[in-house]
């Protein structure tokens, strides 16, 4: 490994009383630039250098903002796709079946898959919306540091971009690494084992080009089971130290449990750094500062005290500076406090200046950049407290207004099976979305132009729709979709038409790679004023013999994968939600619907990282997912859409759930979600995707089969062939329909050959 040596540049008097820092910023660019040329690199229009140029670029732009608003660590934030796949690709730790490819090839492969080497799978990164690679760990793991160069220069951008003094490594630990990934025949020691040199080495490297400082992050620690660990985080990090770095131990996402936090302020490491917000509109607040309070803060270390709210978009009120009174107030000298957000910034937007804001809430809302302000604010003892007003104010409880026959179908599965629709064996169908083409684009771009009206837009609209279930049906499917070509995403196109909820123009945020979402806030009590689906049914209903899904989010996604208020517990807006899913499921079945498909996949995502915290959480979510379907007649088929989450140990919650038919993830996860299902006795509808939608890669109707046939081998289902579903493992928004219709054709092929093979 080359190493750089840059020659050091004195630091300036510090003016505030605490020192400032950022542990992670957005990292597509504020108009998503990396996004776009990580798109036009795959389709092979642009060349490495450009796509390198354009990352370079990204990450400049943010280093430099951070420095400019007075902060003075900076994380040196910045991936191609995401950050666990950079440190897998880091640390020479690619599976096998990437050997032969090196570099770029090998790194999007890993993410994307190529043929012959599925990609890796993909899981929801702790308790948010952002999709992690999941690192692959087994016998033949063995680290090298061949690709660290492109750390390495990286920092080294990062220190002339901003300074030395100011720039900081930002690095996955290894006990987040290890325990987030997939162990196969081997235990966490002896992975750690393996690692830890390559480990020593990185850091002997960042040692010669004389960084300020090496944060490593440690989310893990966060989790329940990171009482089991202590003696693996001991040896690691007393291991780590040996080599001379300044090392920031960083844990995010919640607090951590008593027993760890002992450990943790007991580590030779220089700084400490904690989560003193949590999860927004949590029933329960972090414990970060009672753990202060009874166990102490060692006089030695330095304490990063994660204050401002970094998976909110609500603009500080008092809460941070009292947070950093009371620290004060339990013996934490100001010099040893670091200022910094509560998790890294990019589950925010880049800057809420870019938007135009309804009067209510001007003033009222913080993105990355505004989170800077309130950083350097606060540690100068300078803070503006905005006001936490809501718009509408809360008369009724919406809990309380709900009678508890409400939760639950009018009568036993079983039983409204056999009025349900009929299919034959194997039916095959898809999850929802196809794709969004350009032409699409430009159309919903010309509506908001105000170049064509809102009628021409629906008539345009209706002829994708009708392509789509011309597609369907001539392929031969069984249940069909309308496509979705109204939608931009599950989420924002139902808080577009939902009251109290904001619809930002720039607040895009990284969901994996090149996908961005763009959350909707939740502001003021929700309703739904006028239904928001059933036209597109009608319409595409009207097309076709074969049932038509209709197409909604679920309450607990909606919630998850928006920016709640504060004011109110999460709770009381997901039933809120659930109340207005309620009466779009009521006028769908109204209008012909007898198959509605409820996705709620960020159930398991909403999970509190302290498994003591489960029962509470599962409760009112999976109550709110029956108060928004329960109002199903008997005869209508209500589905539901899982994935990308470990669901194998909320198995009950997803069985109390009620659903008839249950859709999952499957093709990147190994048959790990149809072994737990068969373990547990499953018996409704099931659907395990067949093929990977985030890989160019066509599956053949072989594959297909064979992930059938290997479903069916586990005994799931019993027999029953005429409850396992055939589809995608998600929406097909992000392929082309060059990829999407021969994927179909094998599928409706496969299921020809299954029923004849196991009639």
């Amino acid at each position: 490994v080359r190493r750089h040596v840059v020659p050091h540049r004195s630091a300036p008097p510090l003016v505030d009383e605490m020192e400032t820092a950022t542990i992670g910023f957005p990292r597509v660019g504020a108009r998503r630039e990396l996004k776009f040329a990580l798109e036009s690199y795959w389709k092979g229009n642009s060349d490495e250098k450009e796509l390198l140029d354009v990352l370079h670029g990204v990450e400049q732009q943010a280093w430099n903002v951070q420095r400019q608003k007075g902060v003075d660590l900076i994380g040196l934030d910045g991936t191609l796709y995401d950050q666990v796949l950079d440190w897998i690709f880091y640390l020479g730790l690619a599976p096998e079946r990437f050997g032969h490819l090196q570099g770029f090839e090998q790194y999007f492969a890993m993410a994307r898959g190529t043929t012959g080497a599925p990609a890796l799978d993909m899981s929801k990164w702790f308790d948010t919306n952002y999709h992690y690679l999941v690192p692959e760990l087994d016998a033949n793991t063995r680290p090298s540091l061949e690709n660290l160069q492109a750390f390495l220069d990286k920092v080294l951008r990062g220190q002339q971009t901003v300074g030395k003094e100011h720039a900081v490594p930002l690095v996955i630990g290894p006990i987040t690494l290890v325990h987030m990934g997939k162990l196969a025949g081997v235990t966490s020691k002896d992975v750690l084992n393996k690692l830890l040199p390559a480990y020593a080495r990185m850091l002997k490297c960042l040692k010669d080009m004389d960084v300020v400082e090496v944060q490593i992050d440690e989310p893990f620690l966060c989790k329940s089971a990171a009482g089991s660990c202590k003696d693996e985080l001991q040896w690691t990090y007393e291991t780590l130290s040996k080599e001379g770095v300044p090392i920031n131990l960083c844990t995010y996402y919640d607090d951590v449990c008593k027993d760890v936090y002992e450990a943790l302020v007991g580590l030779p490491v220089e700084k400490v750094s904690l989560d003193f917000c949590g999860v927004p509109g949590a029933l329960e607040p972090p414990c970060t500062l009672d753990l202060i309070k009874t166990c102490g803060f060692p006089s030695d270390k330095k304490l990063g005290a994660g204050v401002i709210d970094g998976r909110s978009v609500w603009a500080e009120d008092e809460t941070g500076a009292q947070a950093l009174d009371k620290l004060v107030a339990l013996g934490v000298s100001k010099e040893k406090i670091v200022v910094q957000p509560s998790c890294p910034l990019l589950h925010v937007p880049y800057d809420v200046e870019m938007e135009t804001l309804p009067p209510v809430l001007q003033g009222r809302l913080a993105f990355a950049v505004q989170k800077l302000d309130e950083l350097v604010a606060l540690a100068s003892g300078n803070a503006v407290r905005a006001s936490t007003k809501q718009q509408t104010t809360k008369t009724k409880s919406t809990i309380g207004s709900v009678d508890p026959s409400m939760f639950s179908r009018s009568m036993p599965f079983e039983e409204r099976r056999k009025l349900q629709p009929s299919n034959p064996k194997f039916p095959t169908t898809t999850i929802g979305s196809f794709p969004q083409t350009q032409e699409i684009r430009r159309l919903r771009f010309a509506l908001k132009k105000g170049r064509i009206s809102e009628e021409e837009y629906n008539k345009l609209i209706d002829q994708q729709i009708a392509h789509a279930i011309g597609v369907q049906d001539g392929l031969g499917l069984d249940v069909l979709v309308h496509g979705e070509a109204e939608r931009t995403d599950m989420v924002e196109f139902f808080g577009q038409q939902l009251d109290g909820f904001l619809h930002t123009q720039h607040g895009w945020v990284q969901s994996y790679g090149s996908r961005c979402v763009r959350p909707p806030i939740i502001y003021g009590d929700v309703s739904r004023p006028a239904p928001m689906t059933v036209r597109e049914f009608k319409v595409a209903q009207a097309l076709t013999s074969k049932p038509v899904k209709g197409m909604l989010t679920g309450p607990v996604t909606i919630l998850n994968w928006s920016f709640p208020r504060k004011d109110i517990s999460r709770k009381e807006q997901a039933f809120q939600l659930a109340m207005s899913l309620r009466a779009e499921v009521d006028d769908l079945q109204a209008n012909g619907c007898v198959c509605l498909q409820m996705d709620d996949p960020a159930l398991r995502e909403g999970l509190p990282l302290k498994q003591e915290r489960w029962a509470q959480y599962l409760e009112w979510a999976v109550q709110a997912f029956r108060l928004a379907t329960a109002v199903a007649k008997p005869e209508v088929q209500i589905v539901t859409h899982l994935c990308y989450s470990d669901f194998g140990d909320i198995l009950e919650a997803i069985d109390g759930m009620q659903a008839d038919v249950l859709t999952i993830e499957n093709s990147r996860s190994g048959d790990e979600m149809i072994k737990c299902l068969a373990k547990y006795g499953y018996n409704r509808d099931l659907g395990a995707g067949v093929y990977d939608v985030h890989s160019p890669v066509v599956p053949s109707a072989n594959d297909i089969v064979s992930r059938i046939e290997m479903m069916i081998a586990t005994g799931l289902l019993k027999g029953h062939h005429d409850r396992i579903w055939i589809n995608p493992d998600c929406g097909l928004k992000t392929r082309q329909w060059e990829e999407v219709i021969p994927s179909l054709r094998n599928s409706v092929m496969a299921a020809t050959m299954l029923r004849e093979r196991v009639g």
